[in-house]
C-alpha cells in the first residue's frame, strides 16, 4: 500500500512538473506591469522613439537584439551581459561581435523605467521585447500586444549563440531546422526574416553572396561590389531592402528579383517550399503587417523565465 502510495506522489509531481514546464509562456500577459509600474511601457516607447529620431538604423538594431536573446536559451535578457570571470558573453559570439548594437539605448531605457517604477521592476528581457515592438511602429510597421512577465537570466552562454542563432550563409534547410528548434514553423521563418526590411548589414555578411551565388541579379550584385570589395571593407555596410528606414514588404518584393542582400535572404525564394509565401508578402502587406506580430509574440514565448525564476537585474549589463 505504501509502495502504491509513494508511486501516486511521485507521479503527482512529475505532472505538476510538466504542467510548470508548459506553463511558462501562459504566465505572460500583456498586462503585467499595469499595477506594478503603470508608466513603464510609455517610458519605453520615448526612449525608443529618441534613439530612433536620432539614428533610423537604431530600430533595426533593437529588433536584432530580442532576436538574439530569444535564440539563445530563451527569451531573458541573457545577451545583454559583459563578461566576468564567471560570464562568457554572448556579444562576442560570432553572431554578435563587432554586431549587435543599442546596448547604452538599453541602458538609458533601464535607468528612465526604474525612475517611472520607483526601482527596478521591469526586467531587461522585458524591455527588449517592448523595444523591438516599438522600434516597428516608429518606422512605420504593425503593432502588437507584447507578452510580459520574463525574468533575468543570470547567466549566458557564448557557445550557445555560436551554435543557436541562425547565419547569413545558412541554406534552407539550415533556417527551417534553426527555427524548429526554438518551436518555430517555416511561416515564422519567412515572417520574422521580414524584420530585414529595415536595418544595414555589413559586407563580410553578404560578400560571398555577391560574388559567388549564381541566385543573384547581375546589375544589383555589381551595384554591392562597389561597396564591398573582395578584400577588405569587412565593415562597410549597405541597407537590407531599399527602403531600409521603412518598414515595408520591399524586402519580400527584392527576393523575387533575385535581390536579397543576404545568402540566407535569398535562400527563402529560390526555388523552394517558402516561395509561395515569399511571393504572397510581396504585395500583401496586410498579410505580412498581420503575421509580422503573431510571430514575434511566438517568438517572445521561447522559454522565458517567470515566477521566482531568474531575478530582475539593477543593471542590464550585470547579474545583481
Amino acid at each position: 500500500m505504501s509502495s502504491n502510495r509513494h508511486f501516486s506522489v511521485l507521479l503527482h509531481s512529475l505532472v505538476l512538473a510538466i504542467l510548470a514546464t508548459t506553463a511558462f509562456s501562459s504566465n505572460l500577459s500583456p498586462n503585467f506591469y499595469d499595477h506594478s509600474c503603470p508608466n513603464g511601457l510609455s517610458t519605453i516607447k520615448k526612449v525608443v522613439e529618441a534613439a530612433v529620431k536620432k539614428e533610423r538604423r537604431m530600430a533595426a538594431s533593437l529588433l536584432r537584439l530580442h532576436f538574439h536573446d530569444c535564440f539563445v536559451n530563451g527569451c531573458d535578457g541573457s545577451i545583454l551581459l559583459d563578461s566576468t570571470s564567471t560570464i562568457d558573453s554572448e556579444k562576442n559570439a560570432n553572431p554578435n561581435i563587432n554586431s549587435v548594437r543599442g546596448f547604452d539605448v538599453v541602458d538609458k531605457i533601464k535607468l528612465d523605467v526604474d525612475k517611472a517604477c520607483g526601482g527596478p521592476v521591469v526586467s531587461c528581457a522585458d524591455i527588449l521585447a517592448v523595444a523591438a515592438r516599438d522600434s516597428v511602429v516608429t518606422l512605420g510597421g504593425p503593432t502588437w500586444k507584447v507578452m510580459l512577465g520574463r525574468r533575468d537570466s543570470t547567466t549566458a552562454s557564448r557557445a550557445t549563440a555560436n551554435t543557436e542563432i541562425p547565419l547569413s550563409f545558412f541554406n534552407l534547410p539550415q533556417l527551417i531546422n534553426s527555427f524548429k528548434r526554438k518551436g518555430l514553423n517555416e511561416k515564422d521563418l519567412v515572417v520574422l526574416s521580414g524584420g530585414h526590411t529595415i536595418g544595414l548589414s555589413r559586407c563580410v555578411s553578404f560578400r560571398d553572396h555577391i560574388y559567388n551565388d549564381p541566385n543573384i541579379d547581375p546589375i544589383f550584385a555589381k551595384e554591392l561590389k562597389q561597396i564591398c570589395p573582395g578584400n577588405g571593407g569587412d565593415s562597410n555596410l549597405a541597407p537590407l531592402d531599399p527602403t531600409a528606414a521603412r518598414f515595408d514588404v520591399a524586402y519580400f518584393a527584392n527576393l523575387v528579383k533575385e535581390k536579397g542582400l543576404l545568402h540566407s535572404d535569398q535562400e527563402l525564394f529560390n526555388g523552394g517550399s517558402t516561395d509561395a509565401l515569399v511571393k504572397q508578402y510581396s504585395y500583401d502587406s496586410k498579410a505580412f503587417f498581420n503575421d509580422f506580430g503573431e510571430s514575434m509574440i511566438k517568438m517572445g514565448n521561447i522559454k522565458p523565465l517567470t515566477g521566482s525564476q531568474g531575478q530582475i537585474r539593477l543593471n542590464c549589463r550585470k547579474v545583481n
